[in-house]
Formats: C-alpha cells, sequence, structure tokens
C-alpha cells in the first residue's frame, strides 16, 4: 500500500480547500509560495508523486496543465488511515512521518480511530509469523488477557510484542521464538499499549 509523505499530504489538502474557494485549481507558483518552497520544480515532483499514487491526475489543456482530483470517498471507501502506536517511532516506525493506510477488511467491525500501526522491533514472534519490520495492527487497551498477543512498553522505553501472561504481582510476555527470552517484571513495570489484531508486510 502506498503512502503519501506529510508534505504530499499537505499539498493536496491545500489543492482541495483552494479549488473548493476558488472553483479553480492553484498554479504551482501559488503552491511553491504557500509552502514556502524555493521552486516549482519541487512542487511539480510533489504532484508528480500524487498522481503515481492515484490521488489527482493531470490533464494538459491549451498548453497548460490542469489538476483533477481523485474524489476521497472513492479512496476511503475501501483504505482507511491509521495512527502510529507512540514510541513505534523511536524502534523503527513512522521514519518520514508518512500516515499508514489500511484495507478496512483488516479492521473487520474495529474503528480506525482506535487502532495503531506499530513496526515490529525483532523476531521474537517469528513462530507466529511476525517478524522483525513488519507492521502490526494494535488496538488499543490497556488491559489483556492470558495468551493475548500484546504490544507492551517495558520501564517506559522498550516497545516489545509477545504474548501476555499475569502471574500474581508479575507480568511475563512471553515469545515465539526460542532463540528470545521471555520478558519478566512487576506488574507496575510493564505498560499495555494494545492488543496485535493483524499484520501488514513491506513488499
Amino acid at each position: 500500500m502506498q503512502t503519501r509523505s506529510r508534505r504530499q499530504r499537505e499539498i493536496l489538502d491545500y489543492i482541495i480547500e483552494f479549488m473548493e474557494n476558488h472553483g479553480y485549481e492553484p498554479s504551482y507558483q501559488q503552491i511553491a509560495r504557500h509552502f514556502g518552497l524555493s521552486s516549482k520544480g519541487g512542487v511539480a515532483r510533489h504532484i508528480a508523486a500524487l498522481e503515481k499514487k492515484g490521488l489527482l491526475k493531470r490533464n494538459r489543456e491549451s498548453g497548460r496543465f490542469n489538476l483533477e482530483i481523485y474524489p476521497e470517498s472513492s479512496v476511503n471507501e475501501h483504505i482507511c488511515e491509521v495512527a502510529w502506536l507512540e514510541n513505534s517511532a523511536s524502534n523503527g516506525g513512522n521514519e518520514d512521518d508518512s500516515p499508514l493506510f489500511v484495507p478496512r477488511s483488516l479492521l473487520g467491525f474495529r474503528s480506525a480511530k482506535k487502532m495503531r500501526g506499530m513496526i515490529v522491533p525483532d523476531n521474537a514472534m517469528a513462530g507466529e509469523h511476525i517478524l522483525e519490520g513488519d507492521i502490526a495492527l494494535i488496538e488499543s487497551k490497556s488491559f489483556a488477557r492470558d495468551g493475548d498477543c500484546v504490544a507492551a512498553l517495558v520501564d517506559r522505553k522498550r516497545l516489545t510484542l509477545g504474548n501476555y501472561f499475569r502471574k500474581g504481582s508479575a507480568v511475563e510476555i512471553r515469545p515465539s521464538n526460542e532463540s528470545y527470552e521471555p520478558v519478566r517484571a512487576q506488574a507496575d513495570k510493564i505498560e499495555i499499549l494494545g492488543l496485535f489484531r493483524g499484520l501488514l508486510r513491506k513488499a
């Protein structure tokens, strides 16, 4: 699934708003001026990227380009945007601040607002075919039941994914890979961020 960079998203939103207010699309020069870009060439590259991703189309007419925006409803009908899990960036996620788009079918009945994307930090869950660099879809929750696969923050700094088990005042996060040791700590040292609900694998 291709994503837009933050600047591409801002430019697309600006074009849509401009067209709604004026009835015609802004020129490359107007876009460059609005975003403080030094040249129209930079705008052209962003426009070309948005066109390649199927979000707008350039039509040549009377010697100039006109922009045609594809309705957001046609895009949002089958995909939705999911925020990144807090603390995921420090573990390899959201490197360029790009939004994450996922097929709505992966969410089932769950709301996209409650889902988060997490870059899997290691191969601790390889036994369940969850590999380092995959994008795990996490449903935001602060509690879990024994056996649930959870995203958890250990000692407020280490993000981990594993199967949750409670033993009295202690918590164990178990991997599904014999090469990794379970994470064991007192319950107040482990913060449950959410439950694993799905997976995306980069091409």
